[in-house]
């Protein structure tokens, strides 16, 4: 019997906190014995998708502004008709080649609506192909709030009509999709929560230090980089700081950075063992992003956390509340952030005794790989 073929589409914009939750369910599932095409339509990001998986990358487009409304090409230019047109061509070729068993997209249509232009389409020759494939939504457990009237509805109705499954990768005691879906209950029979999508426990750390300040995949991230960078200089200079600043930070301004980096103060771009420095680490500073959380919570290090909240965006302050409400973290604010704002923050940290892991379902990628599975049986 052949492997079944999956064929996954995911979109990042403007972090990489999509493809890297999307490259570690497609490692799931190439494990579990799928044959995975992913589909990957964002710039280019170190390390995902995983070695070994089958990838097909369309033209990349960004987020032309901070409402994520606008799209735009790789040199910032907006993205016409004409090459939204091409992608869309590239994007249903892709598809009749791998006449796929399974189709998999990652955020729609809760998310993602600037991609209408390719997905609806996409849906279409979806709903045409014999024999038919099932088709999945893939979702974080928390989504954006405060949608334009109308665009619950919306949601409803193509679920109702194309999906056979949302896959929701989270765990429902620690937040439940209706918390920021209000229509849940009419998709009800669609949902299967998978647990968060986590990296595996990292070994033990090899090299240590006390405060890691990350800025997952920098594009955001400055202010809080500069405040840690400043605030080193405010605390004991036996502290050993980490900064990584993600990928996307722009090059002027990581040599900023570095020239103004005091000596105990190691500043870098990526770190592959960034999970396991975490286990190492007694306090982590970062946006309260999917990825970021789902790694800390397999540690004992404390976090303060700065959630992302340009353009309107919820999703990571109702996370950073929920885990302030287990009393696994602090929040800071994204606006005003000042270095003696973090400095405190370190200081009260580092006073807070060390506790054990929080016990949250965190094994979403392989158990998305068995409920595809069995779905499919």
């Amino acid at each position: 019997m052949s492997m079944p073929r999956v064929f996954f589409y995911v979109q990042h914009l403007l972090g990489i906190g999509h493809i890297a939750r999307a490259s570690r369910v497609a490692g799931a599932l190439v494990r579990d014995g799928f044959d995975v095409t992913v589909v990957t339509g964002g710039l280019p990001v170190l390390g995902f998708p995983e070695e070994g998986i089958q990838t097909v990358a369309l033209p990349p487009v960004v987020a032309s502004n901070k409402g994520f409304s606008g799209l735009a090409d790789q040199n910032g230019i907006a993205a016409d008709e004409a090459f939204l047109s091409r992608r869309r061509d590239l994007l249903l070729s892709a598809f009749f080649n791998c006449a796929p068993d399974v189709v998999i997209i990652e955020a729609f249509p809760f998310g993602r609506r600037q991609m209408r232009f390719e997905l609806l389409p996409l849906l279409d020759a979806i709903k045409k192909a014999h024999p038919r494939p099932k088709l999945f939504s893939s979702v974080r457990d928390i989504l954006q709030q405060n949608r334009k009237p109308g665009r619950d509805e919306e949601t409803v109705a193509l679920v109702r009509e194309h999906f056979d499954g949302v896959l929701v990768h989270g765990d429902p005691n620690f937040v439940r999709l209706e918390d920021t879906f209000p229509l849940t209950s009419d998709i009800a029979s669609k949902i299967r929560y998978t647990g968060m999508v986590a990296t595996r426990r990292a070994a033990e750390p090899e090299e240590t230090f006390d405060i890691i300040a990350s800025a997952g995949g920098g594009a955001v991230g400055l202010d809080l980089l500069r405040a840690a960078n400043a605030a080193a200089t405010m605390l004991p200079a036996k502290l050993r700081w980490l900064l990584i600043s993600g990928p996307n930070l722009p090059e002027g301004d990581f040599a900023s950075l570095a020239n103004e980096r005091p000596s105990n103060v190691t500043l870098v771009r990526f770190r592959k063992d960034f999970p396991s420095l975490l286990r190492g680490a007694r306090v982590s500073i970062s946006q309260a992003g999917y990825n970021t959380v789902g790694d800390l919570l397999q540690t004992d290090c404390r976090a303060i956390l700065i959630p992302f909240v340009a353009g309107g965006e919820t999703e990571q302050t109702v996370r950073a509340e929920r885990l302030k409400a287990l009393g696994l973290a602090d929040i800071l604010p994204e606006a005003d952030l000042t270095p003696t704002l973090v400095a405190d923050a370190v200081r009260a940290a580092l006073s807070v005794p060390q506790t054990a892991p929080v016990l949250l379902d965190l094994g979403g990628a392989e158990k998305t790989a068995a409920i595809i599975r069995s779905m499919i049986a």
